[in-house]
């Protein structure tokens, strides 16, 4: 049996082009995007203004395409570690973070990632698919806590700008007047900084921007994180200077600090230089430890003299919180790797079909 193309994650754009291919009328579009994104509906059949031949027209070939999340894991602290199914046997994880008057959610853009950083166990599982932007979009509307959310982070699996069509289109979805309206405000993607990407992300989309660093010199930044050889940071830096980040769009940082490779205050100064007049934010991270890697996290002590040295030489830094180390939700911890390898011990036949 074919599948069924899903409505979730259209602009209306293509709303208004899928209804007149069926010949609906053209109210129909937008019709359509108030079920989907304001009132959430999970069916075309709930979908009560448009008529039943129109209704039953779209189910010939379309679903709303809403998946409720297969497993979730909570963390001591209130996180929530959310598992979604997105075929083939691919699964994703979503960490819901409350946080007081926040709650963030960190969503995936990828099934396990190309880009082989040392530190983040989603590289670990190698590269399996790009999400749809249907299934981005669902990993925000099947949230159990979706009513509550105030930001979104996308730095779950996944590198953004590895995927930037459907990482735009579920931009466009949720910041639309159409769709969901977010402010761009309340949302930021994270990327290491792709050169064929980081232009156009930029350009077409108001969302934060934040930039994985982790070392201020080249020949260190390349021994964490390979990408550096194809597009230097420096070169990335010079790219930034570029565009304005002084008004309501915030640039910021990542810098995980490890115990012995990139805490010293020799590599904040490498820092400050590097940054100097760039109008952003550094965000220090504590590094968790993933199996099979040889690296440490630094020292509380280490972490705030790396802080205050960047904040006193106008490099605005903060220690962010860590959250839900214990359910491997936090930073660089994310993997369904074993899940997937689980699936196919379970289905052998379904995945062969499949393949």
């Amino acid at each position: 049996m074919m599948s069924k193309y899903p409505l979730l994650g259209m602009p209306l754009v293509e709303l208004q082009k899928l209804v007149k291919e069926l010949g609906m009328p053209g109210f129909a579009a937008k019709q359509l995007a108030s079920w989907l994104y304001e009132k959430k509906v999970n069916s075309i059949d709930e979908m009560t203004n448009l008529s039943l031949r129109h209704r039953e027209l779209l189910k010939q070939g379309y679903e709303v395409g809403v998946s409720a999340p297969v497993d979730e894991m909570r963390s001591v602290d209130g996180t929530v570690k959310y598992l979604y199914s997105v075929g083939d046997g691919h699964f994703v994880e979503a960490v819901y973070i409350p946080d007081e008057e926040r709650a963030t959610l960190c969503i995936s853009s990828q099934v396990g990632c190309k880009m082989n950083c040392k530190f983040c166990m989603t590289g670990k599982q190698g590269f399996k698919a790009n999400l749809t932007a249907a299934q981005i979009i669902n990993q925000i509307h099947s949230l159990p806590e979706r009513d509550k959310l105030t930001n979104i982070v996308m730095m779950g699996m996944g590198e953004p700008l590895d995927n930037l069509d459907e990482v735009l289109k579920a931009l466009h979805v949720l910041t639309g007047d159409y769709g969901y309206a977010w402010s761009p405000k309340r949302i930021t993607v994270s990327s290491v900084g792709l050169r064929r990407g980081l232009k156009r992300f930029i350009e077409e989309c108001d969302c934060h921007l934040a930039i994985s660093l982790h070392a201020p010199i080249p020949l260190l930044r390349a021994d964490l994180m390979p990408v550096e050889r194809s597009f230097s940071i420096v070169e990335m830096v010079d790219l930034l200077r570029n565009y304005d980040f002084s008004k309501q769009r915030r640039l910021s940082f990542e810098y995980i600090v490890f115990k012995g490779v990139n805490d010293s205050l020799v590599y904040a100064k490498e820092l400050v230089k590097l940054l100097r007049g760039l109008d952003c934010r550094m965000n220090l991270i504590r590094y968790h430890a993933i199996p099979g890697v040889n690296l440490e996290g630094t020292d509380m002590d280490t972490m705030v003299a790396f802080r205050d040295y960047l904040t006193s030489h106008g490099l605005f830094a903060t220690i962010r919180a860590s959250r839900g180390e214990d359910i491997f939700a936090a930073c660089g911890m994310l993997s369904t790797a074993k899940q997937e390898e689980q699936n196919r011990e379970e289905n052998p036949a379904e995945i062969e079909d499949k393949e």
